[in-house]
């Protein structure tokens, strides 16, 4: 994980809950794709004596590059014009993490939005049993 002086980081709004918002920040870090990342703690974390629930939200900037484009002024002078272009879409960054064994392929993905959903086990106090149903459970989002 990265310290608080990284440029391409902002946690700054982030608690440092989520063991899997870890492993998708370093992913998306190293992408060259990814110009910056931040990450902060959504409205909806929240514990009870049940369970915790972290949900964490986590927003990319693509990287871009200059192309140029032919145009004509005025319908008949050529000329051309620099246009930023992404270097990479949404659609292209769901592949590259679906690749990726340690994350996956997410849980609900459409244009401008992935999402993680996962569930975490915890050992019981009580029966030293570890339980994957509720009284005892960890849920941890990461919307992209």
């Amino acid at each position: 994980m990265a310290g608080k002086d990284d440029p391409k980081l902002d946690a700054s709004n982030w608690s440092g809950e989520g063991t899997f918002t870890e492993v998708l920040i370093d992913h998306l870090r190293a992408l060259e794709t990814i110009a910056f990342v931040r990450v902060e703690d959504a409205p909806a974390t929240r514990s009870d004596a049940d369970y915790n629930f972290i949900s964490n939200e986590v927003f990319v900037a693509f990287a871009t590059h200059d192309r140029q484009e032919r145009v004509k002024r005025f319908g008949f002078i050529p000329a051309s014009r620099t246009v930023l272009e992404k270097s990479m879409t949404m659609e292209g960054l769901e592949q590259a993490l679906t690749a990726t064994q340690e994350v996956g392929a997410p849980d609900y993905a459409d244009g401008g939005m992935l999402q993680y959903l996962r569930t975490r086990g915890a050992i019981s106090p009580k029966s030293g049993m570890c339980s994957f149903s509720p009284p005892m459970q960890w849920r941890e989002c990461a919307r992209l």
